[in-house]
């Protein structure tokens, strides 16, 4: 897959494509469907697919402060994608200027303009221009005056619900890793550098991996959870008992994220690594003494292997 910064890299010559556009924060089963939609109309015409996605997220620089938790790093959304069988990855970067682009500019400098459009495959519910003021009907509109087709890709939900990345967001936050899973297609992931912490894991007999993570990650709500620990250029991951909260039986102040590892005797700081969340086992207790704790958190180990298992 080739990946582009601004849509300005397309390449001399560059010949007629299919695309899609969207932040695609999570590349959930809704966005693999509308992603997997367009990589098999591209193929169908014979053409290139380019998915168009931005560099910060929208609404930091229509909303400074309003930044969503992020569901997948930049790397991490680029493999994603990757996957699905996608040409071109073009990465937007998302600036004050850019979100005053009208709707029609926008449709003209980049569908029609670089990346000469033959298809353009959206969800229902896109928007885009300055103020979001263009919808799928002026994108067809547009289509029509400057020779490219549009096609909808329809919403994906499951149980009544539609699959979207605020209501995963809106899981994760409480702390439902499973229906995390159900709505990405896979565990929830946060990313982080191991940092060193309290050293109090190692003292309790429960030696822990302290992530560092991104400022925006999607971290769960406070609590106990089975997890698997990824590591980079190792294809086995580990079970990990993860705990995410501010210590309260220490009476600790600091959110953290902490990551017992079973069976494992190595030395992770330093490292980037993955949590990938499997199952939530219970919220955060605090303990009058250590001995419960040291005991509780023994059985957590446990309840992580059945549910790894």
């Amino acid at each position: 897959m080739q990946r582009w910064r601004g849509y300005d890299a397309a390449p001399g010559g560059w010949g007629r494509s299919v695309v899609t556009i969207g932040v695609f924060d999570g590349v959930h089963k809704g966005h693999q469907a509308t992603i997997g939609h367009a990589v098999s109309r591209a193929r169908e015409l014979g053409v290139k697919s380019v998915v168009v996605t931005f560099d910060p997220h929208p609404a930091e620089v229509v909303r400074p402060g309003s930044h969503p938790a992020v569901l997948t790093e930049t790397a991490r959304k680029a493999e994603l994608i990757e996957a699905l069988g996608v040409d071109v990855l073009c990465v937007v970067p998302f600036t004050p200027e850019f979100s005053r682009l009208p709707a029609e500019a926008f449709v003209h400098d980049i569908l029609v303009e670089y990346l000469h459009a033959a298809l353009v495959v959206v969800g229902d519910n896109f928007r885009f221009g300055h103020r979001a003021a263009g919808d799928v009907g002026l994108l067809e509109r547009l289509g029509r005056t400057f020779g490219f087709a549009v096609e909808g890709a329809p919403l994906v939900a499951g149980a009544g619900t539609v699959f979207s990345s605020t209501y995963i967001r809106s899981c994760v936050d409480a702390g439902d890793v499973t229906a995390a899973a159900v709505a990405l297609g896979r565990p929830h992931r946060v990313e982080g550098v191991v940092v060193r912490g309290d050293q109090r894991g190692r003292e309790l007999g429960f030696p822990t991996a302290n992530l560092l993570c991104h400022r925006y990650a999607a971290v769960p709500a406070d609590g106990v959870y089975a997890a698997r620990l990824v590591r980079r250029g190792n294809a086995e991951p580990l079970a990990a008992a993860v705990s995410v909260g501010t210590n309260p039986t220490f009476s600790g102040r600091e959110r953290r994220v902490e990551a017992h590892v079973l069976d494992f005797s190595g030395d992770l700081y330093g490292e980037q690594v993955a949590l990938d969340f499997v199952a939530h086992l219970r919220g955060q207790i605090r303990y009058d003494a250590i001995e419960p704790l040291i005991a509780q958190m023994g059985q957590d180990v446990e309840r992580t292997r059945r549910a790894l298992a």
